[in-house]
């Protein structure tokens, strides 16, 4: 099976400058979150909407980022989003975002949400919609590789 990863574009808002003209640190974590919305309408199934719509939704249970060099003011951030298959109930991504104007790595990182049913308690079984979507991606046979 190949890597599911999304590219997406976004545009440096003058609201996302800190006091040093750079984008705020802060800022990625919401670039992050850009990257799995792009992910989420490239691969139809697991997107916000499908979460809505099912009442289960997958809140951030860890994030890690590492900051490598600035973005600016009219700077276009290029966010590379890949899905890391994990057993279990849960969703992993990583991300790599870039300078569009001299492809600099700018930041790097990682997500773990994990699913909470309609009474707001951790599941420990993948939600039905979750499942449907690693069988229409093929996903789960990615269970057998090793050291996964």
């Amino acid at each position: 099976m190949k890597e599911l990863k999304d590219i997406c574009y976004i545009p440096v808002k003058f609201s996302e400058i800190d006091s040093m003209q750079r984008v705020w640190h802060g800022t990625y974590i919401t670039y992050f979150e850009d990257g799995r919305e792009s992910f989420g309408r490239h691969y139809p199934g697991i997107s916000y909407a499908d979460m809505q719509q099912s009442g289960i939704y997958a809140p951030i249970y860890g994030l890690q980022a590492r900051y490598y060099a600035p973005l600016a003011m009219n700077d276009t951030a290029i966010i590379h989003t890949s899905y890391i298959y994990k057993p279990g109930a849960r969703l992993d991504y990583t991300y790599k975002i870039y300078r569009e104007s001299d492809n600099t790595l700018c930041a790097e990182g990682s997500t773990t949400q994990l699913f909470i049913d309609t009474q707001g308690e951790l599941m420990t079984d993948k939600p039905g919609y979750y499942q449907q979507w690693q069988d229409k991606y093929q996903i789960t046979n990615l269970k057998n590789k090793p050291n996964e």
